[in-house]
C-alpha cells in the first residue's frame, strides 16, 4: 500500500466513525412515544443544534418548542426549536444567557408535559449557571483552570457540578413534575451520564464527596466563593428517576472504523474507547506497541490498525502554551517514538472537528514526516515541549481540517502498521 492509499484509508475509517454519530441518522430510533400534548426540547452540547433538527423531522405532527445552546459555529436552521450559540471551552455572557432561558422554560413545565433533553460533550461549558454566591466571572476562572490543571475528565466534573445550577441533576430538578427523556451523545470515557456535560438530568454521584484534594490541586488563584462552595457539605437534593437513552458513544465510532478496515484487508485492534492519561505519553505508549506489532508481529500481524478513543489531557504548567490540542500533542509525540519508521502511518482527531481551540480537527503523520519538519528547519522537540503541536503540524502540511461534524465522541485514533 503506497503512502497515499494509507493516508486515504485513514481518512475512510475516520469518516466512518464521524457518520456513526451523525444524530441525523442515529437519533429518531431512540425517541419515546410521541406525546398527547407539548413536548418543550431543550438541550447543550456541540451536537445540540444537529439533534434538535434531527427531532424535528422525526417528529413533523409534535408540538415541539424550546432552546437548545451550541458552541459558535455549529448552529444549523430549525423550525420550531431555537438555536443559541456560545462560547466552549471558556463559558462567556451568552452561554450563561442561553442557561438562564433553559431553566426558565424547564420551570414552566407541567405534569402533562414531555421535556426532551439533548445532551451531549461541550454542554458542561455551554450551559452555564453557577451556583450562587458565584459570578460567570468565577466561572470563567475556574474554566481557565481546569483546561491547564491536568486533571482527569472524572475530576474536572465532579469540580463542574458542584459549582452549577444545572449541571449534577439540576436541570432534571428543575423539570419536575413534568415527565423528562435525555438523548444523548457520549463523549466521555465509559460513557457515564453524570460525566456527559457533567449530567445535567442525572443525580450527582460525587454530591458527598470531599473535594478537598481538588481544591489543593487547583491551587491559590481558584477564586474564593469557588473554593468556599467546593470546601462546604453540598446541599441534600430532590431525588429523581432518570430516563437516559445514549444514542451515540465512543465504542460505536471504533466499530464501525474497524469495519472499514477489514473490508481493505487490514486487521483492526481495537484497544479501547475509554484511553486517558496525559496526550504526550498516550503517544509514546502507543508508538511502543505500534514498532513492536511491525517488527514482531504482536500483538498482531501486519498489516494491522491500533484503534482508541477517549480523552488525553495536556498539562501545561508553568509554560505558556503555544498552539495546539490533545490530538496533535498526541501525534507528535507518537511521530517522534517512531522516528520515522518504515510502514506506519497514523491519524488522530477530535470527532467534534476542533482538536483544543484551533481550526483542525487533528492531524496525520507517516515515516517522512520528521525528515519533512527537519528539511523546514523545525526541531520537533521544541514543538512538544512549546504544547505548539498545531504549529509544527501546520508547517508540515499534516493538519485535518473538517470543520464542525455536529456530533462529539470524542477523540478517534488510528495507527495503520503495514
Amino acid at each position: 500500500m503506497r503512502g497515499e492509499d494509507a493516508r486515504d484509508l485513514l481518512l475512510q475509517m475516520m469518516n466512518a466513525a464521524i457518520a456513526a454519530a451523525d444524530p441525523a441518522t442515529v437519533l429518531a430510533r431512540h425517541l419515546p412515544e410521541k406525546p398527547k400534548g407539548r413536548c418543550i426540547v431543550v438541550g447543550a452540547g456541540k451536537s445540540a443544534a444537529a439533534m434538535a433538527r434531527a427531532v424535528e423531522r422525526a417528529w413533523p405532527d409534535v408540538d415541539l418548542s424550546g432552546v437548545v445552546v451550541t458552541r459558535y459555529g455549529h448552529a444549523v436552521s430549525t423550525e420550531r426549536i431555537t438555536v443559541r450559540e456560545a462560547a466552549h471551552p471558556v463559558p462567556d455572557q451568552a452561554g450563561f444567557d442561553a442557561a438562564t432561558e433553559i431553566l426558565h422554560i424547564v420551570e414552566q413545565a407541567g405534569p402533562e408535559d414531555l421535556v426532551l433533553a439533548l445532551i451531549s460533550g461541550g454542554g458542561s461549558a455551554l450551559l452555564s449557571l453557577p451556583i450562587e454566591p458565584l459570578t460567570l466571572a468565577d466561572k470563567i476562572a475556574v474554566n481557565r483552570l481546569l483546561l491547564a490543571s491536568g486533571l482527569a475528565i472524572d475530576e474536572m466534573n465532579r469540580v463542574r457540578r458542584r459549582l452549577s445550577r444545572l449541571k449534577g441533576g439540576g436541570l432534571a430538578r428543575a423539570a419536575m413534575p413534568a415527565r423528562l427523556v435525555t438523548l444523548a451523545i457520549s463523549d466521555v470515557p465509559g460513557d457515564d451520564p453524570a460525566g456527559i456535560a457533567s449530567g445535567p438530568t442525572v443525580p450527582d454521584p460525587s454530591a458527598s464527596d470531599d473535594l478537598s484534594h481538588l481544591v489543593e490541586k487547583l491551587g491559590p488563584s481558584l477564586p474564593t466563593a469557588a473554593r468556599d462552595i467546593l470546601l462546604s457539605p453540598a446541599a441534600p437534593q430532590a431525588t429523581f428517576t432518570a430516563d437516559y437513552r445514549m444514542i451515540a458513544a465512543p465504542q460505536m465510532s471504533l466499530d464501525a472504523a474497524a469495519d472499514i478496515a477489514r473490508q481493505a484487508g487490514v486487521t483492526p485492534v481495537l484497544l479501547g474507547d475509554a484511553l486517558e492519561g496525559e496526550a504526550a505519553q498516550l503517544g509514546i505508549v502507543m508508538g511502543g506497541i505500534a514498532r513492536a506489532t511491525a517488527t514482531h508481529g504482536t500483538p498482531v500481524s501486519t498489516p494491522a490498525v491500533l484503534l482508541s478513543g477517549g480523552e488525553g489531557t495536556v498539562t501545561i504548567g508553568d509554560t505558556r502554551p503555544g498552539r495546539g490540542g490533545r490530538n496533535t500533542e498526541f501525534l507528535l509525540a507518537l511521530a517522534q517514538t517512531l522516528n520515522g519508521h518504515p510502514g506506519i502511518y497514523a491519524l488522530a482527531v477530535d470527532t467534534d472537528g476542533i482538536d483544543g481551540t484551533e481550526d483542525a480537527a487533528g492531524a496525520v503523520i507517516s515515516p517522512t514526516t520528521l525528515q519533512q519538519a527537519r528539511e523546514a528547519g523545525l526541531d520537533p522537540r521544541w514543538f512538544l515541549t512549546a504544547h505548539d503541536s498545531y504549529s509544527f503540524f501546520d508547517a508540515v502540511g499534516a493538519l485535518i481540517r473538517t470543520g464542525p461534524t455536529l456530533t462529539n465522541v470524542n477523540d478517534f485514533r488510528a495507527i495503520l502498521i503495514l
